[in-house]
Formats: C-alpha cells, structure tokens, sequence
C-alpha cells in the first residue's frame, strides 16, 4: 500500500449551521501509514452554541472564545489538503461544512479530490447493520476513544480507509473507486465549486421494498425500548444503517414503522436531507407535518438519526 496517500477530515460544529465550526481534525496518510493526526479548536461565529450540539462534542463556548476563527485556522490547514485525496465520514456531512464555512468567510476554495468512508464501508463490508462511525470501528476492531472529538474521528476514518484498500487487495484510489463503482467527489479553486462523491448502482433502495414484507421476531421484543409499541417514521437519507434494516430492528422490538407522519406517528427520525428537494428551509414534507401536529398538542418526538442509533440494539444485528 506505499502509494496510498490522503488526509482524512472531521468537523465538529457548534449549532445547527453546517458553516458554525468549532473544531477540526485531519489525519495523514503517507505510504499506507497514518504519519500524523492534528485537531485545531476554532471559534464559530458569535461563538454560538446549541446545547444539542454541546451534548455530542462535549465542546462548549468556554472553550472557543479565545481561539482563532476559521479564516485564521485556514491559513494554515488549506496548504495541508490543497492537491490531495480527502476522505470524510461522511462526506455529505463534512464536505458541506467545508464549502459553507468558506463561502461564510469569502475564503479560497482548495484543489482536492473527496470520497466518503461511509459509502466506502458499505461496498467494502456489506451487510453491517450499521455503518455510523462508532459501529464500523467496532465491527474493524478499531480504537475510538473520544469518539466526536475531531481529531479521533479523522484518525478513525484514515483506518478505516486503510482496512478497506487491505480488504479490496489494491494500490491506489483509482482502482479503488473502480473495484466499489464510487465516483470521487471534486472541490475546485478554479470554478469555486463542490460535487459530492458518488456511486455507479444502487446498493439499497428503500423504495423498491415492500414494507410489508417485513415481519417482527416476537422473540426480540423489548417492552422498556424507547420504540416499544410506539409508531416510528423515518425521513431522509440514513447515513448509518439502511432504511430497511431500520424498520426490521423497529418491528423486531415491538414497535411499528410506517412510510408517512400521521396522528399515529409517535417518533419521526431524521436523516440527511437533499437540499434540492426540501429547499432553503431544509424540512422535508414529513418534518413539516409532524411540526404541525407537535403545535397541536399530539405526542410526537422528532429525533436524529444519531439519537434513533443510540436506542437500538444493532450489535445484535452485525449480519442479517
């Protein structure tokens, strides 16, 4: 693997703007070999921060305020990925960030070439129930110790990028790409624009199942779950585990998935959504649905995948 060189990137931001960083991690990849990991606290604009947030990272606004904002810290990381493959998990997450907080601060967008390790773990380790950065380091048996901390999570994505060339039995990105049908995304300084990486076919389409098809294991159920008996609806692309996976853990405990929000709906998940679709708002149709049923009194909860991750038993689930 000598000739495998990148860098491996994470963003840990402050609120809910993509462009609100606070912390950065980068890893590098040299001959196959991760030579050096960095981490780098910056202050969000207004060193503004959600709770929400702060529960995930642990970072809060003490911890900024005296730090320089991005536009300084660029300066000094934009040298470090100009002309190099960047690889983040998940690319539709990071990559994003990336270009919103340059465009905040009007600042150069870098040369690079970017594919996501999530994607990359689904095409090179199938059948995981889910693909979340912490269940993919267990099922590698890779150390995360300080899991949504931006350093640990750029080094946890370089090996799990290194795991998936030992696993492929290739040299480089190219063959990579070409062995698992991924096209690399691109950033360029020229047209000051972003594509996102992609892949060839399609892995898993929710909508091409049938729901009823799906069927609970009685002998799974868990009367003190979250989900038990209660109606779940998912919205949005799910970045960690697939969308039919989902229903089969809800049905299993005892809960029930249905496709749409209505006054039955007691819990709707939220996963990445295409900004394309949904609009400036960011809300898909369900969102706005269940939005108008919580200002009517009913008992709905919307929460995030990583939320809906944290309160399923996947580990029971490593193979289907």
């Amino acid at each position: 693997m000598k000739n495998i060189e990148f860098v491996a990137l994470d963003f840990e931001t402050a609120n809910e703007a993509r462009s609100s960083v606070c912390e950065i991690g980068l890893s590098f990849v040299e001959n196959g070999e991760i030579v050096n990991t960095r981490s780098w606290l910056v202050k969000p604009e207004d060193n503004h921060y959600s709770s929400y947030n702060i529960s995930i990272h642990g970072i809060a606004p003490k911890d900024t305020l005296d730090k320089p904002e991005f536009d300084v810290v660029w300066k000094e990381i934009f040298p470090l990925i100009d002309g190099k493959m960047v690889i983040a998990h998940t690319a539709a997450f990071d990559m994003y960030v990336l270009r919103d907080v340059l465009d905040l601060y009007g600042l150069d967008y870098p040369n690079i070439k970017t594919m996501c390790s999530c994607t990359l773990s689904r095409r090179t380790f199938p059948r995981l129930i889910s693909y979340s950065l912490a269940p993919i380091c267990d099922y590698l048996n890779i150390p995360l110790l300080n899991h949504h901390r931006a350093g640990d999570d750029a080094e946890a994505c370089a090996k799990i990028c290194l795991k998936a060339f030992e696993k492929t039995g290739v040299s480089d990105f190219s063959m990579l790409a070409d062995t698992h049908r991924i096209i690399p995304g691109t950033m360029s300084h020229e047209s000051k624009s972003y594509t996102g990486p992609g892949t060839k076919g399609k892995l898993y389409d929710h909508k091409d199942i049938d729901a009823r098809t799906i069927e609970g294991d009685a002998s799974k159920h868990d009367v003190e779950n979250l989900f038990y008996g209660k109606v779940v609806v998912f919205t949005g692309t799910l970045m960690g585990i697939v969308r039919k996976d989902a229903w089969q853990i809800i049905a299993d405990i005892g809960g029930i998935f249905e496709k749409s929000v209505t006054s039955r709906t007691n819990f709707l998940v939220v996963g990445q959504q295409d900004f394309k679709i949904v609009g400036e708002s960011g809300l898909s149709g369900k969102q706005k649905k269940a939005m108008q049923l919580l200002q009517k009194g009913q008992d709905i909860e919307i929460i995030s995948e990583k939320d809906f991750l944290e309160n399923i038993p996947f580990k029971n689930y490593c193979l289907h």
